[in-house]
């Protein structure tokens, strides 16, 4: 009966985390719904309605653990440099998907576990395995060429992966429950979203606090609640499946918003980004062969 009881728990780990990183992956249909909202302002919408989302479900939930995070001044400054920088990722995103510039995120997003290792290594003094390093240069090489060939340095692929990295490396070390540590984060940042919502109130019919199209002022309401759900499944599968088997099935992201790119919004993926993503599609190869021959990797979300 265990048995059972830990392999549906492993089962239900896999769903949880196919429906967030499907989610994830699919998310630039939801942005491009928002329409005649610039980046900024729908990204301010993100972290207030987040941050009223999940402070009703924390309160619900688990406030116990919610006043007792705030009640702690290091971890507010740790939580709130945290949400500064995920809304640094949140905004490139919306930004690159507004822009029709989704492939060029997909990349990013390919990139991050790469970026992962190396802030461990500088960061953490983490070591790198052979693997990881072959990984990490041949991913360089992909940028380093796309850049020359191209003549455009992809700064919202480094950006989206960096921030993100960055992002898992702040929350590290410290081991905080998912959901009340990120209702802290959105809290912290919420303020200056609203602040900048009022602030620009009214200076145009697009920059109103709510736009007049009812669908687009609904899209920008229950972003919260599209932000938190897929947060909350992760946190619910790496509860109970292991973060090298994560790291696999995260993969599906990038994937689903290189094929929308692609063939739902029609973004040319030439030859500089063919190359490009073979560099980095070989070094995800050798970074998952360091999984399969059992060496640290540091997966950070």
């Amino acid at each position: 009966m265990s048995s059972q009881h830990k392999k549906l728990n492993y089962n239900q780990g896999i769903l949880y985390a196919l429906a967030c990183y499907i989610i994830w992956g699919i998310f630039p249909v939801f942005w491009k719904a928002i329409t005649g909202v610039p980046a900024i302002h729908v990204l301010a919408h993100r972290i207030v309605w987040s941050f009223v989302f999940l402070l009703i479900w924390v309160l619900l939930t688990n406030r116990h653990t919610f006043f007792n995070y705030i009640k702690q001044p290091a971890l507010l400054l740790r939580l709130g440099l945290a949400g500064f920088v995920v809304s640094i990722n949140w905004g490139i995103y919306i930004y690159a998907v507004e822009s029709g510039h989704i492939i060029e995120a997909g990349l990013g997003y390919y990139i991050n576990p790469l970026v992962n290792v190396f802030l461990g290594y500088v960061f953490l003094k983490e070591r790198l395995a052979t693997l990881q390093k072959i990984a990490i240069l041949l991913a360089l090489t992909g940028v380093l060429y796309f850049t020359l060939s191209y003549g455009k340095f992809p700064w919202i692929s480094l950006s989206l992966a960096t921030s993100f990295g960055l992002y898992g490396l702040l929350k590290k070390k410290a081991k905080l429950e998912s959901m009340p540590a990120l209702t802290v984060e959105t809290m912290m940042v919420a303020p200056f979203a609203l602040a900048f919502l009022f602030y620009t109130t009214g200076s145009s019919e697009t920059l109103s606090f709510f736009p007049l199209s009812m669908l687009t002022s609904f899209l920008l309401v229950i972003s919260g609640i599209v932000t938190a759900i897929p947060l909350y499944w992760f946190g619910k599968s790496a509860q109970v499946i292991p973060l090298s088997t994560l790291g696999f099935i995260q993969y599906v992201c990038p994937t689903l918003q290189l094929l929308l790119g692609i063939f739902a919004y029609g973004e040319t993926f030439g030859t500089e980004y063919l190359i490009c993503f073979a560099f980095v599609w070989a070094g995800l190869a050798f970074y998952t062969l360091s999984i399969l021959k059992g060496k640290k990797v540091t997966i950070a979300h």
